[in-house]
Order: structure tokens, then C-alpha cells, then sequence
């Protein structure tokens, strides 16, 4: 198998079509030193040879949605190019390919949106009662292994595309950060990925980089890239400024971009209306972009008992979705913002 995997690359394709193959761990090392291990399908991290000098600990994460398939080619080709070792890592890496059963009927999630299941959401209510929510599980599990080592940096960056059209095409949520102050050089990096445009969160959630955030003290963002797209019609071109600077943020041992922070569009979270009636109904078309604003007062949604307006001028709606499970948030507005206004 080590073989195999060094000489193809194909970690991915090995673990959505021959997962018993990585039912138990591995780990070995490259011909260039660098260390590999592999946790399950799905799960493969590589240290470098001189780890003792490394800064940083970087989780990247793709395909929590199976449907969002550029960040996982991207993540495919990263993790492909390490095997090989045309790519030489200068920190240490943990990869994650999420919901890989998703990913095999090309659909967001199989039985629950895995991103609501994690600060161990995925063993509330119900328990753990589906695979979704083992897989949530195991993925944090292997995200706390991972950092409980780390001396140096902490990041993680949660890789998404978007279900509709966005007016502005890449931009990425930061995790409500309680009493830590945001980092102007993690927005510099964003904005290097192409990624220009930023919501502030106010409020714990139970996605995967509030996850790692608030429990790992990392730099942790969900960041979405584009619009969902098949495997294999996704236009690459769009995706080249983040390639190349999570490549850099890979390889280098101090990549550090300089960005011009007034090129960044900065919104904070106004309202997070969840659906709690079945007959919970949106008042824009289904192709309305995120980030269309409305005047205050516009009608945004309903539900029996209850209307959601619009409650200032300029207040754009974001990841609306009116096919949520009762109780999921169903729109965020978001007003803009600025750095200065949020402690950077």
C-alpha cells in the first residue's frame, strides 16, 4: 500500500473506493523524511523532517458538504502531490476529506448536515445515530490529536463552496472569538487566497471551525470558494489565487503576504433566523446572490406566528435555505462592518 500511495498519490480515491484498505493506522516515512500518517479514510497528515523547527500546525478541511467539490480537488492534488514528494511540506499538515459518503452520491449530506454537528453536537439529542454524526466525531477527534502537540501556530481553514450564486464570490466566516481579538495578518492571508471579504460572527455555533476556534485556540475560518459545481466541471482558474497562496502558506517556512486591508469588505452578523415551522417560507427568488441587501423593513421571510424583516437599510442576507431541519438556522443578514469597529 505505501507503494502505491507514493507512487500514484490517490489517497482519496483508496479511501472512497477501498476504505477497509485504511481501517487501521499508518505511518511512514517519505524518502525526503517527511513523516506520513494515516488515521482512517479520509484522515492523512504529514510532518516534516524537521518538525522541531516548524511553526505552525495547519488543518484543511474539505468536503464536510460532498457536493463542494473544488475544495476537495484541490485538497486531492495537495495531498497528492506530498505523496509524491513533488511537494515538500514545511510544516506540519493534517487533511481532512469530511462526509466521503456524500461525496460518492454527489449530494450536501447524506442523512444530516455534518457541519451542525460539531463542539460534540454530534452526540446530543439523538446520540450518535447516524454516520454523519460518527464521522463529526472521529474528525474532531482527530482534529484534538493533532493540535494537542502543537507549540506554534494553530490554523485551520474549513474549505466550502456555496449552494447559490454570491455577489461576492469568495468570502470566508470567522468564528465568534469570545474575548480574542481577530488577526489582521489571517485577513491579509484570506484576502491573498482571493478571499476578500469577511463575516464576523457573534454568536458559538456548532460548525467545524468554531470547533477548532474556540477549543484549540486556533485561527480557524469557514471559507467559501465559489458556487457548487460537479466533480470535474469546475473552472480551476477561479480557484488559482488560493491554490497558490495555501501552496506558499504550505511550503514556506514564514509566508507572510502584504495585503491592503482597505481592499477587504468587512460585515458583521445582524440576525440568525432559524426555521421553526415546516411552512417556513423565503420572500426573495430561490436564485437571489448572497449578500443582496434590502431595505429595513423588506419582508424576508415567514412561518406560522412569526415574520423576519429586514431591521436596517443596507442588510444583505447570507447562506439562505429554506429546506433546513426544523430548529437549523435558515438565513444570516449581515450589515457591514469595519476592523477598526472589532478589535483587530
Amino acid at each position: 500500500m505505501q507503494a502505491e500511495l507514493t507512487k500514484s498519490g490517490d489517497f482519496l480515491h483508496r479511501s472512497r473506493t477501498q476504505p477497509s484498505s485504511f481501517d487501521n493506522p499508518q505511518s511512514f516515512f517519505l524518502d525526503n523524511g517527511v513523516k506520513v500518517d494515516i488515521q482512517a479514510p479520509g484522515i492523512i497528515s504529514f510532518e516534516p523532517a524537521n518538525s522541531a523547527d516548524t511553526v505552525k500546525s495547519i488543518v484543511l478541511s474539505c468536503g464536510v458538504h460532498g457536493n463542494e467539490t473544488a475544495p476537495i480537488e484541490l485538497c486531492d492534488a495537495w495531498v497528492a502531490d506530498i505523496l509524491t514528494q513533488s511537494l515538500t511540506p514545511a510544516h506540519r499538515i493534517l487533511f481532512l476529506f469530511g462526509n466521503l459518503p456524500a461525496m460518492d452520491i454527489a449530494e450536501r449530506f447524506v442523512e444530516e448536515n455534518m457541519n451542525r454537528l460539531f463542539s460534540g453536537a454530534h452526540s446530543q439529542g439523538e446520540g450518535l445515530c447516524n454516520d454523519e454524526r460518527h464521522r463529526a466525531k472521529a474528525l474532531e477527534e482527530a482534529v484534538s490529536a493533532f493540535f494537542e502537540d502543537a507549540e506554534g501556530e494553530r490554523l485551520h481553514y474549513d474549505l466550502h463552496t456555496a449552494i447559490r450564486e454570491s455577489k461576492n464570490e469568495k468570502f470566508a466566516v470567522y468564528p465568534f472569538l469570545h474575548e480574542r481579538s481577530h488577526s489582521k495578518a489571517q485577513i491579509a492571508f484570506l484576502a491573498a487566497c482571493g478571499v476578500k471579504t469577511i463575516l464576523l460572527s457573534q454568536s458559538p455555533t456548532t460548525t467545524f471551525s468554531y470547533y477548532s476556534s474556540h477549543i484549540h485556540q486556533a485561527h480557524a475560518f469557514t471559507v467559501e470558494l465559489g458556487k457548487v459545481r460537479p466533480f470535474g466541471e469546475n473552472d480551476m482558474s477561479r480557484f488559482e489565487d488560493a491554490r497558490l497562496a495555501i501552496t506558499a502558506l504550505l511550503t514556506e517556512a514564514d509566508y507572510a503576504p502584504e495585503v491592503d486591508l482597505d481592499t477587504v469588505d468587512i460585515y458583521t452578523v445582524n440576525q440568525v433566523i432559524n426555521k421553526h415551522k415546516d411552512d417556513f417560507k423565503l420572500h426573495f427568488a430561490d436564485d437571489t446572490p448572497n449578500f443582496t441587501d434590502f431595505k429595513a423593513g423588506t419582508l424576508l421571510a415567514t412561518e406560522s406566528g412569526a415574520e423576519y424583516i429586514a431591521q436596517q437599510d443596507g442588510e444583505a442576507i447570507v447562506f439562505p435555505n429554506a429546506n433546513v431541519a426544523i430548529g437549523q438556522r435558515a438565513i444570516l443578514t449581515v450589515v457591514p462592518t469595519t476592523l477598526a469597529n472589532n478589535h483587530v
